[in-house]
């Protein structure tokens, strides 16, 4: 009796904790397992995006889930610019996405320039060379706006070089009177006038008058630019055309008309057509020969 009660009170006394068997509520005395978190799995980069979304409660996936579609959406609608080398079909299929403004032109036609705000009055815009750089715009794959502002640049450079060059060109006048003036007189004296109309008397026999202007040497208002070539055709004019009338008119054999001849005769008719068509050199002419030129201009009262 005594082994069996030995026995079985060894038995019923089993020591705490014993794991062989648990108890029926599981409960094994230690503590309960933490509870899981879906980003546990996470790197270390992804945990702090996830932490910063705020995507760090079991709900939040979702929330990834809908902002991962909508991405996906978006690079599905948005422009992806192709290859420098790409296809020409692959081109035109990115400019057709683009806005009108936006798409390379691809015709002149379709270019439209309008003029700069405050160009000069006379300014000499020219319709040839802007029609001629709309088929370049064509050509460089430029569109409208980027077309329209390479031409307002352009037009405003010329209009600033026409400036500058109206403003040296006004100077050299200028300083071609204060030259002359230096040299001939004042320009109201008969010195200053009649040099003047021997350089140009030599400039119209030598058929440089045209060519002069169209270099800017003479201007249309027959203002000259550089004083040595005023000089020069004085010079010029001297030595070669002395004795001519501007206009070639009447004169006796290259002499001088109030110059007596032989007889003691002046040629009068001569005369009196030199003294209308060229009075500054009538006046040289009378002085020459001795004559008082204020008897045979037309304003004597004589």
């Amino acid at each position: 009796m005594t082994d069996l009660a030995d026995a079985g009170s060894v038995a019923a006394r089993q020591p705490a904790g014993n794991l062989a068997r648990p108890p029926a509520n599981g409960d094994n005395g230690s503590a309960p397992p933490a509870g899981h978190s879906w980003f546990d799995g996470l790197s270390e980069g992804n945990r702090k995006i996830a932490e910063a979304k705020g995507w760090n409660k079991p709900e939040s996936l979702d929330r990834v889930f809908t902002s991962y579609a909508e991405l996906e959406r978006q690079q599905g609608e948005s422009l992806r610019v192709p290859a420098p080398d790409a296809p020409k079909e692959d081109w035109d299929r990115f400019h057709a996405r683009l806005p009108e403004t936006m798409r390379p032109v691809t015709s002149s036609e379709k270019v439209e320039y309008r003029r700069p705000d405050g160009l000069p009055e006379n300014f000499a815009y020219s319709d040839e060379l802007a029609n001629a750089s709309k088929a370049w715009a064509v050509e460089a794959g430029a569109s409208p706006k980027i077309a329209q502002a390479y031409h307002d640049k352009f037009v405003g450079y010329m209009a600033e070089q026409a400036k500058a060059q109206q403003i040296a060109l006004a100077r050299s006048v200028e300083t071609t009177h204060d030259d002359l003036v230096k040299d001939w007189g004042p320009t109201n004296s008969d010195g200053f006038r009649q040099r003047l109309e021997v350089a140009n008397r030599a400039m119209k026999k030598l058929g440089l008058v045209n060519a002069y202007k169209a270099k800017g040497i003479l201007l249309p208002d027959g203002a000259l630019t550089d004083p040595q070539i005023a000089k020069a055709f004085h010079a010029i004019g001297e030595a070669m055309f002395r004795e001519d009338t501007i206009d070639g008119g009447a004169r006796s054999g290259g002499g001088n008309p109030f110059k007596r001849n032989a007889a003691g005769e002046r040629n009068l008719t001569d005369i009196s057509a030199l003294v209308r068509n060229d009075p500054a050199r009538a006046r040289r002419l009378a002085r020459e020969a001795g004559e008082n030129p204020a008897l045979w201009m037309p304003d004597n009262p004589l």
